[in-house]
């Protein structure tokens, strides 16, 4: 029985606490993990085709360290790989010591820089985003103890005992990079079905799971969130940091819906589509569009706002055009109306931004 004096939740996702039921990340991802589930699947035998069938993804694509992928795309290949070598206990838990800190890219780094073990997992938890897990995870305080959940409700099912397996390695791999060593886990507790043998998470994870449990659950000392980082590096974290915002909203405005209609709005500069001709040219109704939107927690008002902030920054900082023209690409009237509006989403006039840009 967990003692309950009080709990502190800090897991966030993005810039939203994290609750269970939470939806898997919609954002791209850096094809690196693509890379590493490749390279696990030819070792185990597979073909690089066999690999990437039904994923839409080509070859070419594991050559380069800046390529981008969606979340579903990952996911096909994963099912690739279980459907040709099956997913026996313990799988997943030698791929996820593969996904080591640098190559999480500007997120690794972050965390490295970070003053305290307990400021990197917060920061670590904002940014869960650009990692390449499929889990939601939030962080609580009990006593004198720490508990990170991962939540799977919303990983499909055939692919959860190998992607929790992936998952949790790769966490803990972090940790050790991050610890200098294994980090003191006082217990863990599984979703999944007690395994015939056990032997391999003992030999993976240092320790036994508990299996068949209500959630997944992993719990260090309390006071390991205090215990300060070697490479801390204050001035270093707080620009890692802000690196790690501009990505997300990069890669948020480049996934789903909102990339589609980014889109439209490049290729019809001065036309700003409403949303019936948005739908139209996404072959629905507004109806249809109007629900998906409400399905990622957005509206087309909001999204259109988000899309025009987006694209007159990227304008103002490349340079080369006048606010006229900015302002009509962006469909605005008056070239007033667009300097009123940057002021509301920036705090400052467009030319202002520009310098310091």
């Amino acid at each position: 029985m967990l003692p309950t004096p009080y709990v502190t939740v800090y897991g966030i996702v993005g810039q939203k606490i994290v609750t269970f039921g939470q939806a898997m990340p919609r954002t791209r991802r850096s094809a690196i993990s693509v890379q590493l589930l490749t390279q696990y699947a030819v070792d185990q035998g597979l073909s690089i085709a066999t690999c990437l069938h039904g994923t839409g993804l080509d070859w070419r694509l594991l050559a380069d360290p800046g390529a981008e992928v969606d979340p579903e795309q990952e996911l096909q290949l994963v099912r690739n790989l279980i459907s040709a070598c099956g997913a026996p206990p313990g799988f997943g838990l030698p791929l996820g010591r593969r996904y080591q800190l640098n190559s999480y890219g500007i997120w690794g780094f972050a965390l490295l820089a970070s003053p305290t073990y307990g400021a990197a997992a917060r920061l670590g938890l904002r940014y869960l985003d650009l990692t390449y897990a499929f889990h939601g995870m939030h962080l609580e305080e009990h006593g004198e103890e720490v508990h990170l959940l991962l939540d799977d409700r919303d990983i499909p099912q055939e692919l959860r005992g190998f992607l929790l397996e992936r998952d949790l390695s790769g966490m803990l791999q972090v940790m050790r990079e991050l610890f200098g060593d294994e980090p003191p886990l006082l217990r863990m507790e599984l979703r999944l079905p007690m395994p015939d043998d056990a032997s391999v998470y003992l030999n993976e994870l240092g320790l036994l799971p508990l299996f068949e449990r209500a959630e997944n659950r992993f719990v260090f000392p309390r006071h390991l969130l205090d215990l300060p980082l070697a490479g801390a590096h204050p001035q270093a974290a707080q620009l890692c940091e802000e690196q790690c915002q501009r990505l997300l909203a990069k890669r948020t405005l480049c996934g789903g819906l909102a990339g589609r209609i980014r889109g439209l709005l490049v290729e019809r500069p001065g036309r700003l589509p409403d949303m019936e001709q948005v739908a139209t040219s996404l072959n629905m109704s507004s109806r249809t569009l109007r629900r998906r939107l409400d399905d990622e927690g957005s509206n087309f008002r909001l999204l259109l706002d988000e899309v025009r902030q987006a694209l007159a920054e990227e304008l103002l900082a490349t340079g080369g055009l006048t606010l006229e023209e900015i302002a009509e690409r962006l469909g605005y009237g008056e070239t007033s109306n667009f300097i009123h509006a940057f002021k509301r989403w920036k705090g400052v006039a467009p030319r202002q931004f520009q310098r310091g840009a």
